[in-house]
C-alpha cells in the first residue's frame, strides 16, 4: 500500500508523521530545503532539474503526489535548467512574482500534466482535523468580536494572498501573519509593549485557509510550539477552521493547551 505515492516533504513534523503512517511511500526531499526525514533512501531532488525527478518518479512507479511540509521560495539558478525547466521558464518566472497560492497552483499544474494524481496531508491524516466545536475548554462569547474581526480581516487579505492568521485583542489588531509565518507573528506579539496591550481581556489568534487556497498542497498547521507560543504571547487562545487545519502531535497538544491554559476553538468564519 502507498508504495505508488511520493511525499514531495518540506520542513516540519508534518512529514515525520506521514513517514510514520506510510513507511512503504516514497519521499522526496530537495537540495537547499530543510527537512527533518532522518530515514534512508531519501531521494534528493533539484528544483531546476524538475524533468529528472519526473523521470525518476516514473521509473518507480508512482503515480501519486503529497505535498507536506514547509518550503520557503527557492532561488533559481537558470543556466542549471533541465530541458523541462527550460520550456517552463516564462511562465515560472512570471508566477514567482505573485502570491504562493497562484505559484502552487502552477506546480500543482505541472505535476498533473505530468500525470501524477495529487494526495492531500488532509486525507493521508483525518485524525489530525477537528470538527466545529471546543477542542480545549476557554472560549466565551466575549472574544466573538475580536474573531468578527478577525475573520474580515483575513477575507481581506486573502484577495492579496497574504496569510493565514492574525491577532486581534480587544478590537485592536497586534499582528498579521506574513511570509515569516505564524512563530514569527506570536513572537512580534509577544514583543509588544505592555502599554499597547489590554491588561483586562487576552487577545486570539484565528488561523484559517485563505479564501480558495488549495489544502492539497498548503493546509494550515498547529503543533505543541504553536501553543507554547500562543501562551509566551499572553494571548488566551486561538481559533481554527473545523476540517481545515491539522493538529501536529494532536495528543501532545491538547494536553499541552490545558497545562498552559490555552483554549482551542473549531469555528467556521463569522463573516
Amino acid at each position: 500500500m502507498n508504495k505508488d505515492l511520493a511525499i514531495l516533504a518540506g520542513d516540519g513534523q508534518l512529514p515525520v508523521l506521514l513517514d510514520l503512517e506510510m513507511p512503504a511511500a516514497t519521499f522526496v526531499v530537495f537540495e537547499g530545503m530543510p527537512h527533518q526525514l532522518q530515514k534512508k533512501g531519501l531521494i534528493s531532488a533539484k528544483f531546476e532539474k524538475l524533468g529528472e525527478l519526473f523521470v525518476t518518479l516514473k521509473q518507480l512507479g508512482i503515480r501519486r503526489v503529497l505535498f507536506a511540509g514547509s518550503m520557503s521560495r527557492p532561488v533559481l539558478v537558470s543556466e542549471e535548467f533541465d530541458p523541462f525547466m527550460q520550456s517552463v521558464e516564462v511562465d515560472l518566472a512570471d508566477m514567482m512574482k505573485q502570491g504562493d497560492d497562484n505559484l502552487l497552483g502552477f506546480i500543482i499544474g505541472i505535476f498533473i500534466q505530468q500525470g501524477f494524481g495529487i494526495v492531500s496531508a488532509a486525507k493521508a491524516l483525518p485524525a489530525l482535523l477537528v470538527p466545529e466545536g471546543c477542542v480545549v475548554d476557554g472560549w466565551a462569547n466575549h472574544y466573538i468580536p475580536d474573531l468578527c474581526k478577525a475573520d474580515e480581516l483575513l477575507a481581506l487579505t486573502a484577495s492579496v494572498d497574504i496569510g493565514q492568521a492574525v491577532v486581534v485583542e480587544a478590537g485592536m489588531v497586534l499582528g498579521l501573519e506574513t511570509l515569516q509565518g505564524t512563530d514569527a507573528l506570536l513572537d512580534f506579539v509577544g514583543k509588544t509593549k505592555k502599554r499597547l496591550r489590554n491588561p483586562k481581556q487576552k487577545g486570539i489568534l484565528v488561523k484559517r485557509p485563505k479564501t480558495g487556497q488549495d489544502l492539497r498542497v498548503d493546509i494550515p498547521v498547529i503543533g505543541p510550539q504553536t501553543i507554547e507560543n500562543i501562551a509566551n504571547a499572553g494571548l488566551a487562545g486561538v481559533v481554527i477552521s473545523p476540517k481545515s487545519v491539522l493538529l501536529i502531535q494532536r495528543d501532545a497538544l491538547i494536553e499541552r493547551a490545558k497545562a498552559l491554559g490555552v483554549f482551542i476553538q473549531a469555528l467556521e468564519p463569522i463573516v
